[in-house]
């Protein structure tokens, strides 16, 4: 099945919009990632987004994403996720520039889906990914990485069933411990 990874980037991230909505006032709930509250974890996110499209455009100053992430929220964190969502969507949907840029998108996809995660368990909200996404996401990063390569990115994976959801399955490969 080929799906449209910008496509995906854009249901991901608009889904991910709206749980920075409802953490927005929640910025220092602690989140399901090491040592990072909800604030940190937005810089992260917004860190990740100005990555992406940095390298999609050739800027040879953009750096991978950093542990301790640089404080990039403003007051309206809304706001800002709007902006990098709009200029990746923009950057990404440029003629030639999935092609030029090889996985990055589907990866930018996968990231900002599972941090979208990530923001609705630490402020309560409804974490259940849109129907189709943890599938498309799980089959794009799934036995793509080394054990070496998982160290930095993802946790280590966790054991769940074999017959759990596909969501289940992304989570628990990233690392994460799916809600019960």
């Amino acid at each position: 099945m080929k799906t449209d990874p910008l496509k995906l980037y854009e249901q991901a991230s608009g889904w991910t919009l709206d749980k920075v909505v409802g953490a927005k006032e929640k910025l220092s709930a602690a989140t399901p990632c090491d040592k990072w509250n909800v604030r940190t974890l937005m810089n992260h996110m917004l860190e990740t987004q100005q990555y992406f499209v940095n390298s999609a455009k050739g800027k040879k100053d953009a750096a991978p994403p950093s542990s301790n992430p640089p404080d990039l929220l403003g007051d309206d964190p809304v706001a800002d996720f709007k902006k990098a969502r709009a200029e990746t969507l923009s950057t990404f949907g440029a003629k030639g520039v999935i092609e030029k840029t090889g996985p990055a998108i589907g990866i930018a996809f996968t990231d900002t889906l599972l941090h979208g995660w990530d923001l609705a368990r630490a402020t309560g909200q409804d974490a259940t990914m849109p129907k189709g996404l943890p599938e498309a996401a799980y089959h794009s990063i799934h036995g793509k990485f080394t054990e070496e390569q998982r160290k930095g990115i993802f946790e280590p994976e966790v054991k769940i069933a074999a017959d759990a959801s596909a969501q289940d399955k992304l989570l628990a490969y990233t690392g994460r411990i799916p809600a019960g």
